[in-house]
């Protein structure tokens, strides 16, 4: 995709661990704009699947979950 690999690896651990900046290119005076599409495609679907964590853990805490219908 022509990404240096500064800017792709942290890229994709700040949108996964939904930190915002990342190195490189995507530094903290910069933005996920100069991106090619299939990037931001794979940084959406990073920050969704760092949100996922969040939820399982909260669905798995919950009482109503553990209980017997």
């Amino acid at each position: 995709m022509g990404i240096d690999f500064i800017t792709a690896l942290s890229g994709v651990a700040a949108t996964l661990g939904i930190v915002g900046p990342g190195l490189g290119q995507l530094g903290p005076t910069q933005n996920y704009a100069s991106m090619p599409d299939l990037a931001k495609v794979i940084f959406a679907f990073d920050m969704y699947a760092g949100r996922l964590d969040l939820w399982t853990v909260l669905i798995l805490l919950r009482p109503a979950f553990w209980r017997e219908p």
